[in-house]
């Protein structure tokens, strides 16, 4: 389980253990999110890899998830392929197309 520190403030601090889980396991939450040892939420990677809340039991404020989320998608192992993207361009009329060779 790994630890994450959410900072809106030097006064408000948020402390979140994350579980990871296979997505059959937990029926498609991929990150479980404790405070304090109790379940407070859970994350879901979309299709990009971005994490989107799945569930919030604790009812957290959704700009604090957030900010978890950004956390955990810096650390993230499915977003190793972004890195690439670096090499993209768009042409004069924005269309997507690969690098010159």
């Amino acid at each position: 389980m790994d630890n994450f520190t959410v900072t809106l403030s030097p006064n408000h601090k948020f402390h979140f253990q994350v579980e990871q889980h296979p997505h059959h396991v937990t029926g498609g939450c991929k990150y479980k999110i404790y405070q304090d040892g109790k379940f407070v939420a859970s994350l879901e990677p979309d299709s990009r890899d971005f994490l989107h809340v799945c569930q919030n039991p604790a009812a957290i404020e959704l700009e604090i998830l957030h900010m978890l989320a950004e956390q955990i998608e810096l650390v993230h192992p499915g977003r190793a392929h972004l890195g690439e993207l670096q090499n993209i361009e768009l042409d004069s009329d924005d269309e997507l197309e690969a690098p010159p060779q």
